[in-house]
């Protein structure tokens, strides 16, 4: 298929589907997956451009949009004028975005739903916001999107870019289209080298791999007061987390508890699940093992179990409590969640055998020594109980940890030297 019917073609059904949208909406608000405030920005309504410089990030869910926080710190300091436009995907990435930019940088950014892929939508947004370049994050490969900045002459870049061999042989069906999307970005920054070659395969021949942007973020922040509290909780009890489950992994984690407490006097094992609405259905499968709900005001007994952390926004409390983290996701095959998170913060990092998500980083740690890699609920109760009872043991991992985790430090002001070639130079800016 050439570049102009594929495009075409997606076009035409975007505004086929358009007047469906609505309904499509308002189911999301009823799941809490939509601010029903502001349901106008997925039309692509509300702008309100401020003067001067403007460059538009965009970072889908909280991992991409946590990802641009150092890009806009390094950006802020070499533009001291330059302003930002931030659009997130849900509900959840918006709330942690605001949460955690620093007041220095919330004073130059707004915040904003990217609009839905429809022809008059992305119109909308971009001649009201008008913004100088644009920033993509990660697999943000909007074809409506993207040819409405191209046509406005919108410099664009993609940062992050991850491409997976099943995404690049769907994109492959239609390579008019890939090339298409792909070309509308002056620059492709990969995660991997796999990553790049699969986008130089589909229609980025300029597309490097300089690294993970993730993997430069700070730690996570935590409240000390709450920290306080946790710890007098736990009262000393070994700790082990389970960070950021999904489903499959909550029960095989209460195996590996009671399979814990055969080696370990009273150890509490505390449960963060990705998606924290989960809550009420984990603790139901879970069931006898006596457990405490931080979504319902609960703290940690000196006989609970399992302590179920169902809120959002509070992983670092909890890296800083444990003594042991596994990294959820990687006992089933959704690939692994980040496991730098721990790392940045001295928490010991066990890993399962799904960690493809990852895959560079996992090879890095567990080579230098910083993580662990557990195949079951049994090997997890064994390694934990290693870690837990060793505090040598312990510090050998996290200082392995660190050691990889450092090293992604500069790639943010080399990215953000980068985006400056899409901006006017500084003094026309002025």
């Amino acid at each position: 298929m050439s570049p102009a019917p594929a495009a075409w073609a997606w076009r035409a059904a975007a505004t086929a589907l358009a007047p469906l949208l609505p309904l499509w909406l308002a189911r999301r608000v009823r799941l809490g997956k939509e601010d029903p405030s502001r349901l106008g920005e997925r039309r692509g309504e509300g702008a309100d451009r401020p003067p001067g410089e403007l460059l538009w990030l965009h970072g889908a869910s909280v991992g991409e949009s946590q990802s641009l926080l150092p890009l806009m710190g390094s950006l802020a300091s070499r533009r001291p004028g330059l302003r930002f436009l931030v659009t997130t995907g849900t509900v959840t990435s918006a709330r942690l975005f605001a949460d955690r930019l620093p007041a220095d940088l919330a004073a130059r950014t707004v915040h904003r739903y990217v609009p839905l892929d429809i022809p008059s939508h992305v119109a909308r947004f971009l001649d009201g916001w008008r913004p100088d370049a644009g920033v993509l994050v990660e697999s943000e490969l909007w074809p409506n999107l993207l040819a409405a900045a191209k046509a406005r002459n919108i410099p664009l870049a993609l940062l992050n870019a991850r491409m997976s061999a099943r995404s690049a042989r769907g994109w492959a069906m239609a390579p008019g289209l890939a090339r298409r999307v792909l070309g509308s970005f002056r620059l492709v920054v990969a995660q991997t080298e796999e990553d790049a070659a699969r986008l130089r395969t589909l229609g980025a021949p300029g597309a490097e791999a300089w690294g993970n942007l993730k993997f430069a973020a700070d730690p996570l922040p935590a409240d000390p007061v709450a920290l306080v509290a946790l710890r007098d909780a736990a009262a000393g009890r070994p700790v082990l987390l389970a960070a950021q489950t999904h489903p499959g992994e909550e029960l095989q984690v209460a195996a590996a508890h009671l399979l814990l407490r055969e080696r370990l006097p009273n150890p509490l094992t505390v449960i963060v699940p990705r998606h924290p609405e989960r809550g009420p259905t984990i603790a139901a499968e879970i069931g006898p093992l006596p457990l405490a709900r931080r979504a319902a005001g609960e703290m940690p007994g000196p006989d609970t179990a399992i302590y179920l952390a169902d809120t959002l926004g509070e992983l670092g409390l909890f890296y800083r409590l444990a003594g042991a983290a596994f990294i959820g996701g990687s006992l089933i095959p959704h690939g692994g969640q980040n496991p730098l998170e721990p790392a940045r913060l001295g928490c010991p990092i066990l890993l399962g055998p799904h960690t493809h998500n990852f895959t560079a980083i996992v090879d890095a740690l567990l080579e230098a020594g910083g993580a662990i890699r557990v195949g079951d609920s049994a090997a997890l109760a064994e390694q934990a109980a290693a870690v837990l009872t060793s505090r040598n043991r312990a510090r050998r991992l996290t200082d392995a940890a660190a050691r990889i985790a450092a090293q992604s430090g500069t790639l943010p002001d080399r990215l953000a030297a980068a985006i400056e070639t899409l901006l006017a130079p500084a003094g026309d800016a002025a």
